[in-house]
């Protein structure tokens, strides 16, 4: 397939995606959607699941995240695409590795703004006032903690309200969210001071019930997926903003790295500071109740300020419930929309998905977004229903990143590239092997129903080429290498120890080892079956227009 053979898609007038977020719009996106309920909810799962311990299950995220945000910052400098985590494969392996990669990147996202909107309802439910006079949530029975019709109502409004100001464009989206980003960093930065100057019990650390690791190396392990993997996500959310971005060669990896490094320190350091906050008495025997009362079920660190007698902290963080989680919920409806934008150029999704207004704004992407996204909240009521399921979709769309830059290294070297990772030999094979154990220490229930959406996925994607009189037998070769890595994913979550479902047939260590050499052999393998250079280069061709912008 020559340049010459790519097809395009008759793409609707009017223009394209505007050039209009600059280096610090790109960051603060990251940083917004890094920074949202996770600092919120996460530091009380992590400590449920793993004690203390949680510190250090923070740090393996933080390690594991890290160098799969260098490997997007450097495929984000050399290939500032709309959509980058679909494209990105699609450069690499062809158009159903990038449906594929796309399809899951759009699943996590589009479920990352219905999250947003039932963690500020959750929290602002957990306040007594609230929840006597303007309940929001079930109390009692099967469906305890989530919605009622008054929060169904409310939760459909603040989507809305998302979708409205997304519409309005990405530069209005991307300014106005700077400042909510300063204020979302500014209050957890608070609430580490005042919590520790208040109470630091270092007792917590090592004499509550279990020691500094209750449940052993399984319970920091099992942290990962229960808040901690989705509180630190999002750095990846710049990249999809990259056709929008003023100077995306020189910003983009700048824009990404910052913003990990300022997630990753801020969450480790709310994590050392809630283990120490809490009374040691209610630890005393273990960690299944931190806080010692059902609404820290909800309202962990509104909860903990009023134990540590900060109650104009309290204030503040009720106020940060709503701000926090709005913001990233904001963004990530137009990252989706862009998702989407990127769906809608490969030949077989319908292109109006592509289709822009005047101001360079994707109507219609933004719409599907919207409506997908209050669907969420009919099977998926809770913030933890969700977010097993959003982590374990970004494990898989993680993985694809470090396949493709290994494989565009070989063959599209040559490019400009503002940002080049360290040592890519080692590191592009561990941040496989990392999005790997994340999918499977998300558990077993989730792995197989994820594989179920991707055979959804790849139905509609065949239909899709089967109208278009797509090439098929072209896209399986260089795809092959997709179905033998979820279905051994499935198959050693299975076997392995995480989630229900699991039979535990592998004993602890050997499963991790089982998941790094399979891993190992499914990085080689893909990297092998990168297109030829002249398929790689007439599909990176199809996006020049963004790619080699040159910005002012």
């Amino acid at each position: 397939m020559s340049a010459s053979q790519v097809h395009h898609h008759e793409h609707l007038p009017p223009g394209h995606l505007k050039r209009t977020v600059g280096f610090y719009g790109l960051m603060f996106v990251s940083l917004g959607s890094i920074i949202g309920s996770g600092w919120l909810l996460g530091a009380l799962n992590a400590a449920e699941a793993a004690g203390p311990a949680s510190i250090i299950s923070w740090i393996i995220a933080g390690i594991m995240l890290t160098v799969l945000a260098l490997v997007y910052a450097e495929l984000g400098g050399a290939y500032p695409v709309a959509g980058g985590t679909g494209r990105f494969p699609y450069f690499s392996h062809g158009p159903l590795a990038g449906f594929v990669a796309g399809w899951t990147s759009w699943l996590q996202a589009v479920a990352i703004a219905p999250i947003e909107v039932l963690a500020a309802i959750t929290y602002v439910n957990s306040i007594n006032k609230v929840n006597e006079n303007f309940p929001m949530l079930h109390t009692e029975g099967a469906k305890a903690g989530l919605l009622n019709g008054r929060g169904l109502v409310i939760a459909v409004i603040l989507m809305a309200v998302f979708t409205a100001m997304n519409l309005a464009g990405a530069k209005f989206m991307s300014e106005s969210n700077s400042l909510v980003v300063i204020w979302k960093t500014a209050v957890p930065v608070l609430a580490i001071v005042v919590v520790a100057s208040l109470s630091f019990n270092f007792s917590n650390f090592h004499s509550g019930g279990g020691g500094f690791a209750p449940h052993g190396i399984h319970g920091i392990f099992a942290a990962l997926p229960a808040g901690v993997v989705f509180a630190l996500q999002g750095f990846e959310q710049a990249v999809q903003l990259a056709g929008e971005a003023k100077n995306p060669k020189r910003d983009l990896s700048r824009a990404i790295i910052t913003a990990m490094a300022i997630g990753a320190t801020l969450y480790t350091l709310l994590q050392i500071a809630f283990i120490a906050g809490v009374e040691p008495s209610h630890v005393a025997k273990g960690w299944g109740s931190p806080l010692g009362t059902n609404p820290a079920d909800y309202g962990a660190w509104y909860t903990l300020a009023l134990a540590v007698g900060a109650g104009w902290l309290a204030t503040v963080l009720i106020i940060d419930s709503v701000v926090s989680p709005a913001g990233t919920g904001i963004v990530y409806v137009g990252t989706t929309a862009r998702l989407s934008y990127a769906l809608g150029e490969e030949d077989e999704m319908p292109g109006i998905l592509s289709r822009v207004d005047k101001r360079g704004t994707p109507i219609i992407s933004i719409l599907v977004t919207a409506v997908v996204g209050e669907a969420c909240f009919g099977p998926f009521p809770s913030w933890n229903k969700l977010v097993g399921v959003v982590t374990g979709a970004t494990a898989i769309m993680y993985a694809f990143a470090p396949v493709s830059l290994a494989a565009l290294h070989k063959e599209d070297g040559g490019r400009d590239r503002p940002y080049r990772m360290p040592a890519p030999k080692i590191l592009l094979p561990f941040g496989f092997v990392s999005a790997n154990l994340i999918l499977y220490w998300g558990g077993y229930d989730y792995t197989w129903k994820l594989a179920l959406a991707l055979v959804v996925g790849l139905i509609l994607f065949g239909f899709g080429a089967s109208r278009a009189g797509t090439d098929t037998m072209s896209m399986l070769r260089s795809a092959a290498w997709i179905g033998p890595w979820i279905l051994g994913m499935v198959i050693i979550g299975v076997a392995g120890r995480y989630g229900d479902g699991s039979k535990s047939w592998l004993p602890e260590w050997i499963d991790l080892l089982v998941v790094i050499v399979f891993s190992l052999v499914i990085f080689h393998y893909a990297v092998l079956e990168t297109m030829s250079r002249e398929k790689v280069q007439a599909a990176i061709a199809k996006d020049a227009h963004q790619i080699d912008y040159v910005g002012v």
